[in-house]
């Protein structure tokens, strides 16, 4: 067809930075964020901030394709640094609070950050890293410390600028680097490590941009929703929503430390319509103390995935008053891939079953290309009889660019057109997803696949259950036979690993019931992932059962 330009006029790169600037146009009065008693902005502001951190940041040498990474809790200033960072042209690399300087000098290394905030709290940690980098003759990335908004600044002489006084430096007249491109990398977000080293995938404006409106979708939210912050910003960038609500005009209440009282304190107090917590975060609500409790001031959104809900804590939450929707994605997909859309019908049913289906992981969302479960070897898709495992694939635009320096896991994550996920699942008659387990966690005994989510899910029905883990032990007869993990309520500490088993007997086909189980604590990333790989090894060093 003659006549058709492709110019600015009709074409610019689709980037997260625009959201900001509609909400310091449409939103400008609503307040954007709240962090404790002293920090309370409105979109006009927040916008007005960000424009001279990206100043500053410029000043500060920074410039097109630079790293500036992030340790910081749930604050103010993550919402702020997540467009900042962008609007100078700069990718940011949101590290994990919960790593130990080691980790962080190896992130900070690969990375080659050039800048990193540092929250107060997390001061040490950042310093040790930094001693670590300087022992190796790396050059250490300059740190500006990020004061604790309600106490005066720590002053140390490794602090090289104040968040505050670094941002009142920059200009209000400066104009932000849009992308060039829309595959521009936008962040870095390390992998958290359940398994191995952390690998650092890379996400890009595009995939940013509409991974952000299809969360803020399938988590049903409209204009001026108000967001509790329990889900950590670093993780997958807030999964998206760090941008999103500046989409929607929504107010960010911040969270520094995650536990029921303080959760419900923040709803009643904020009138807090939407959140978001791993499975591990519900569980502690559903068995918090009475006297941590509050009234609902109305039913609260929750979107929750890292790993498969048992329907039980859904049934418990709902009773509580709160809406659960349920999602399922990796670091990889930025965050949410797929969500269970509820369908209408599923009202009538009995809540047993309401609960089991609300578990499955459901369907793609608007912005996802192709999501499918398929043989990992053939690539032929598996039949929809909720019988046949395969693999979970994805592709389309909110997969990410890849793996940073690693261009031959990049290659193997993306073999044969899809991204290989890692996740065993089947499909329903219904087309709905729903894990199993990981390729690597699924138990093989005397020949016959053990699901160890279907274990764990008896397991948690179980009144005495407070978090259990299921893993493969080596057995000489069987090959391997399931070890159950168990961590068990404060008032039931008379539970015997006998009666578990037995339990366990009773409602599992026998060969899927654990012949081993363990009472500990469950270890778990700060994100909520019990790691397994721990568990695996504790289990192989048991040896045979036989």
């Amino acid at each position: 067809m003659e006549g058709l330009l492709k110019c600015s006029v009709n074409y610019v790169p689709l980037t997260p930075i625009s959201f900001l600037e509609r909400a310091a146009n449409v939103f400008r009065g609503r307040i954007s964020i709240i962090d404790g008693s002293s920090v309370k902005y409105t979109w006009k502001e927040t916008h007005a901030r960000c424009i001279k951190l990206a100043s500053a940041l410029s000043n500060l040498g920074i410039s097109r394709g630079d790293v500036v990474a992030t340790l910081a809790r749930n604050v103010y200033a993550m919402q702020e640094l997540h467009f900042a960072v962008p609007m100078a042209g700069a990718v940011i690399c949101t590290l994990n609070s919960r790593l130990d300087s080691a980790m962080i000098s190896v992130l900070l290394r690969h990375s080659e950050a050039k800048i990193i905030f540092v929250d107060q709290k997390l001061l040490q940690v950042a310093q040790g890293a930094l001693d670590i980098l300087a022992k190796e003759k790396a050059k250490p990335p300059l740190l500006v410390l990020i004061s604790d908004s309600d106490s005066s600044p720590t002053i140390v002489n490794s602090v090289t600028h104040v968040y505050e006084s670094l941002l009142e430096s920059g200009s209000s007249e400066f104009s932000a680097r849009w992308p060039t491109s829309e595959f521009d990398p936008i962040s870095i977000n390390y992998t958290s490590g359940t398994t191995s080293r952390p690998k650092g995938v890379v996400y890009n404006h595009r995939g940013a941009y509409l991974n952000t409106i299809a969360t803020f979708m399938l988590h049903e939210m409209s204009s001026w929703p108000v967001y509790l912050w329990t889900v950590p910003t670093f993780h997958c960038n807030g999964w998206c929503l760090t941008w999103g609500l500046a989409a929607l005009g929504g107010t960010s209440i911040c969270l520094r430390q995650v536990s029921p009282r303080a959760i419900f304190e923040y709803i009643a107090g904020h009138k807090v319509t939407h959140m978001s917590a791993a499975p591990i975060v519900m569980n502690m609500i559903v068995n918090s103390p009475v006297s941590d409790r509050k009234p609902l001031p109305h039913k609260v959104n929750i979107m929750t995935g890292g790993s498969p809900p048992p329907p039980q804590i859904l049934s418990k939450m709902e009773e509580l008053g709160f809406r659960v929707h349920h999602l399922y994605g990796l670091t990889e997909t930025y965050g949410p891939g797929t969500y269970c859309l509820w369908k209408p019908e599923w009202d009538s049913l009995p809540p047993h079953e309401k609960y089991k289906l609300k578990a499955r992981q459901g369907v793609q969302h608007l912005c996802s290309e192709g999501v499918d479960v398929m043989d990992p070897l053939t690539l032929e898709k598996v039949p929809q009889d909720g019988k046949t495992m395969g693999e979970i694939m994805f592709r389309g635009n909110t997969v990410m660019s890849g793996y940073l320096k690693d261009v031959q896991a990049t290659e193997e994550a993306f073999k044969g057109g899809w991204f290989h996920s890692g996740d065993l699942a089947v499909k329903h008659p219904d087309g709905y997803i729903e894990v199993k387990d990981r390729l690597k966690d699924i138990i093989i005994s005397g020949g016959e696949n053990i699901s160890t989510v279907e274990v764990e899910r008896v397991l948690y029905s179980h009144p005495a259950v407070l978090e259990t883990a299921v893993v493969a032990r080596p057995d000489n007869h069987w090959g391997q036979t399931p070890c159950a993990y168990v961590k068990l309520k404060d008032d039931s500490n008379n539970v015997s690993d006998q009666e578990i088993i037995n339990f366990c007997r009773d409602n599992l086909p026998h060969y899927m019931a654990p012949r081993t189980v363990i009472f500990q604590d469950i270890p778990k990333t700060s994100t909520g992932k019990i790691q397994k790989f721990i568990l695996r090894e504790k289990a192989r060093a048991l040896g045979s059962l036989c």
